[in-house]
């Protein structure tokens, strides 16, 4: 059986850490590893992703989404 794990791609440039990407990093982290999407995802830290204007930005597969927060990316998740 194959598994498959989804890529979330966490922005942590200046500022995008101006609007707290690291305390949604963390809360992500959290959320990821227990519940629903444990052992389903890999989460990576980035360098600027040139979405300054939309920051916090993730990207989930080709999805990105910008001014986010935790409730955003856990619903794209489950859409995904």
């Amino acid at each position: 059986m194959e598994s498959r794990r989804r890529l979330i791609f966490v922005c942590e440039g200046s500022d995008c850490k101006k609007e707290d990407s690291k305390g949604l990093r963390k809360s992500l982290e959290k959320e990821l590893s227990s519940g629903e999407f444990k052992g389903q995802c890999k989460l990576i830290r980035t360098k600027c992703m040139d979405f300054c204007k939309s920051a916090p930005v993730v990207i989930i597969g080709d999805h990105v989404s910008k001014k986010t927060n935790l409730k955003k990316v856990i619903e794209q998740l489950k859409k995904s």
